[in-house]
């Protein structure tokens, strides 16, 4: 039997047109948009990957997204907050566009930490506990859901550490991006005997996928 842990990204915080910056979590912007929260829901409806249960970072992005999914999966499930998952602190480039978080940090900065997640000088990120707090969760989703399906809501910012699971992130990052999109599911997946999860579905964009069905 199988165990699922479903990641999605938080849906859009930017109106069309408007220029986006690093929003961490000192900043609860809500979403200006519904189509990807409710598109996370429909896909895991279409593909029988209906969750048990599901769990948010509890900021307006993160939890309006995990209402959405609900919502269009017909689920009458209870959103739990999940404090461990609130996005990362850009520190100084809190709310700062690309063009001046790269004139303060470089681009070989930004580029570093979306090829292998190397924390950039300046923001407020401990790599190692994020990373534990995946395997927590992961570890508890295995023994509290097994064989069941489990959705968690976050950000970009710890998302991008989920691959540690797999035990392999080094390899992971050289056959993946690893900066996730709005909207999109990473699917990880344990059998009972299992000690480490597989990843079966990485940045998948539910719209794409919808408008094959």
């Amino acid at each position: 039997m199988t165990t699922r842990l479903i990641i999605a990204r938080h849906g859009n915080t930017f109106e069309k047109g408007q220029t986006p910056t690093r929003v961490g979590a000192k900043t609860d912007l809500a979403l200006v948009e519904t189509e990807r929260g409710t598109n996370v829901g429909l896909y895991l409806k279409k593909a029988g990957l209906l969750p048990i249960a599901v769990f948010a970072a509890p900021l307006k992005r993160t939890t309006q997204t995990a209402e959405l999914a609900v919502k269009a999966m017909e689920l009458d499930l209870t959103i739990m907050p999940e404090h461990s998952f609130t996005e990362i602190d850009y520190g100084p480039d809190e709310n700062k566009t690309e063009d001046e978080v790269i004139a303060r940090i470089g681009q070989e900065a930004i580029d570093n930490w979306n090829k292998s997640a190397v924390v950039p000088n300046g923001w407020v990120v401990n790599p190692d506990g994020i990373i534990a707090d995946w395997q927590k969760f992961a570890d508890k989703v295995a023994t509290e859901y097994q064989d069941k399906n489990v959705l968690v809501v976050s950000s970009n910012g710890i998302i991008r550490f989920a691959p540690y699971l797999t035990g392999d992130f080094d390899r992971f990052c050289a056959e993946h991006d690893i900066k996730v999109g709005t909207g999109c599911v990473c699917i990880f997946e344990k059998e009972d005997t299992d000690t480490t999860w597989r990843c079966t579905a990485w940045n998948l964009k539910p719209k794409d996928v919808l408008l094959n069905v």
